[in-house]
């Protein structure tokens, strides 16, 4: 049964930057795609990035509200997700969640099987 926990968040100020880790068990990073969502008070769960493992191409897709300002990495010796969060604005503040499975469309939930519990991200200022 594979698993998935996110680390990293916390409180940052607008400017700053963050990296979110995700460390997987019982989870093949080349053979499913990972990826980052969030979800702000009273807003629905969005994706954020993802990349497909190097059995389906390895390819990578943001969302338009972070394309140039996060990056998103793997590394598949500690079977780690990370997302480095750069130049954040306050509109990032949420609860960021790390999954794995394999999705219908990348930065959509469905097809995700393995999601972790979160880790808060505010931004102030």
């Amino acid at each position: 049964q594979g698993q998935v926990k996110e680390s990293g968040g916390g409180l940052v100020q607008t400017g700053g930057s963050l990296r979110l880790s995700c460390t997987a068990s019982g989870v093949d990073f080349d053979d499913v795609a990972t990826g980052w969502f969030r979800q702000a008070p009273g807003k629905a769960r969005e994706g954020v990035a993802c990349i497909n493992g190097k059995a389906h191409g390895g390819s990578y897709f943001y969302a338009d509200s972070v394309q140039g300002r996060f990056i998103i990495s793997t590394d598949n010796s500690n079977n780690t997700l990370y997302l480095q969060m750069n130049s954040l604005k306050p509109e990032d503040t949420a609860m960021y969640y790390c999954a794995a499975g394999n999705p219908v469309q990348a930065l959509l939930a469905p097809g995700y099987k393995h999601w972790g519990q979160g880790t808060q991200v505010t931004v102030s200022g």
